[in-house]
C-alpha cells in the first residue's frame, strides 16, 4: 500500500483474506502501521476487519534500524 487504494479493491482484498485466512498461510512485509491501514484503506471498520483477520494466530516481527537496502543503493545522482 504505497498509495491509498480505492474502495472497491479494498473490499476485493478483504474479501480474498476473510475467505483463506484459516486454510492458508500469508507473509506480510509493510513499513506501515497498523493505524495506517484505514487511512490506505479510507475505511477504519474495513481496515480493523483485515487486520483481525491478517492477524489471527500470526507472529509479528518487527524489524528495527537502518536499512540494508537504503544503505547500499546507488543513486542516479552518482556519477
Amino acid at each position: 500500500m504505497l498509495f491509498p487504494i480505492d474502495k472497491n479493491h479494498a473490499i476485493n482484498f478483504f474479501n480474498f483474506i476473510n475467505q483463506t485466512y484459516e486454510n492458508t498461510s500469508f507473509i506480510v512485509t509493510t513499513n506501515k502501521m497498523p493505524a495506517e491501514w484505514a487511512k490506505m484503506l479510507d475505511d477504519e471498520v474495513l481496515a480493523t476487519a483485515l487486520l483481525d483477520r491478517l492477524l489471527f494466530r500470526c507472529e509479528v516481527i518487527r524489524l528495527e534500524g537502518q536499512s540494508y537496502r537504503m544503505e547500499n543503493r546507488k543513486t542516479i545522482f552518482e556519477t
